[in-house]
């Protein structure tokens, strides 16, 4: 099974927990390990001709580093990041492939791709079905649960909504793409081709897989400005910021506390339980402080057997609270349309679950889970999806 990396490894659950948060402010900065940079070559082929491919895509999955392939099929990838990388390679009219990495010193590394033609099918029927009232339902669910429904979600566009198509109804949704999916994300300043591989959207939860490439807008040095500010906020007690702060063990430094909730379903980590991840309802231990116990980031994540790579490994599910940002009325909206009832007093403080419905979870010094689908999310987690993604490389300065 081919490794894999990222925050789209996540499933969304709409299994909204009861939040109850304290604390103070606090802000938090992140910066990656002074490590080395590889450089990645290679050549491009049609697998049937042997003839050389240009103009073909070649990026760092969830990055803004990528590069397109000369006339002669070649390609070159600069200052890489050490360690484990998903290297994509996408032409219009050919199967996508990708070649997990896992670069362990900075030297050149060489690849050969042979790409396989295939047909496009079903783009030129979406466009039809643009008109089409049923496929325009499809479109407004499938864009609230990929791109979220954040302020962010607002100023982000799929500028190509002719390469989708789609199976099922409200009740169950899975959407694809026959081309990357470009969206224009004005809030926080990308442009993203999305290489959607799967989609699925049921009335608890959302899950999607894919490889985002990023590239920056060009703006004014006033919305240059604008677009930091809201990157730094978007990145700011992210899942991906918490992992961090998890793997250099400065879980409160970065604003963050762990707990275990009692009646999470799993049970407390480390401990067998009945219920199984993710299923059935929670039971009224969310509806208030009761149940909830204080842990430490060695309950819940191990270091790994390779260099660089640990462990998350326990039962039930962890609550997280983000001292450094409090609760948007946008996602108190949310949240009150997805239970079907107001929360009471709301938490001052972002608050989030998460939790393992496949077994342990690999996450590599980068924060990035490496299994698909490996962890399951819910509150502020799942609020936020592709609108208020930054690359993986990103960190606030």
């Amino acid at each position: 099974m081919r490794r894999r990396t990222g925050f789209r490894r996540l499933v969304f659950s709409f299994c909204l927990f009861a939040l109850l948060a304290a604390g103070q402010e606090a802000g938090a900065q992140q910066s990656d390990p002074a490590r080395g940079r590889a450089t990645l070559v290679g050549t491009v082929v049609d697998s049937a001709t042997g003839d050389p491919l240009s103009d073909v895509n070649v990026f760092i999955a969830e990055s803004m580093r990528g590069t397109t392939t000369d006339d002669q099929g070649r390609f070159r990838l600069t200052g890489v990041p050490l360690g484990a990388q998903q290297l994509y390679v996408s032409f219009v009219g050919y199967e996508s492939t990708s070649r997990s990495l896992n670069l362990r010193e900075s030297r050149p590394y060489r690849f050969e791709f042979a790409l396989q033609e295939t047909v496009l099918e079903g783009e030129g029927v979406v466009v039809e079905a643009e008109r089409d009232e049923q496929w325009q339902r499809r479109f407004e669910r499938f864009k609230a649960a990929f791109l979220g429904e954040t302020p962010n979600a607002e100023q982000a566009k799929i500028r190509n909504r002719e390469v989708l198509s789609f199976d099922g109804g409200m009740g169950s949704l899975e959407a694809f793409a026959a081309r990357p999916i470009v969206i224009e994300n004005k809030a926080l300043g990308y442009r993203v081709e999305y290489h959607l591989e799967d989609f699925k959207v049921t009335q608890r939860r959302t899950q999607y897989d894919g490889e985002p490439f990023f590239e920056e807008l060009e703006g004014s040095p006033a919305q240059e400005a604008k677009w930091e500010k809201a990157r730094r906020e978007a990145f700011l007690g992210s899942f991906h910021h918490l992992m961090l702060a998890m793997i250099e063990d400065r879980v409160e430094e970065q604003g963050f506390k762990l707990f275990y909730r009692q009646n999470a379903p799993g049970g407390p980590p480390g401990r067998a339980s009945s219920d199984p991840p993710g299923g059935g309802s929670f039971g009224s231990g969310f509806s208030g402080g009761g149940g909830r116990m204080s842990i430490e980031v060695s309950d819940i994540m191990t270091d790994g057997d390779a260099p660089d790579e640990h462990i998350l490994d326990f039962q039930g599910a962890a609550e997280i609270i983000y001292l450094g940002e409090k609760q948007s009325e946008a996602y108190s909206t949310w949240r009150e349309e997805r239970t079907g009832r107001r929360g009471g007093r709301a938490p001052r403080y972002q608050t989030s679950q998460f939790w393992l419905e496949r077994g342990p979870a690999t996450v590599d010094y980068k924060g990035e889970v490496v299994e698909r689908y490996g962890v399951t999310v819910s509150g502020y987690f799942g609020f936020e999806r592709v609108a208020d993604q930054v690359p993986k490389e990103y960190r606030p300065q």
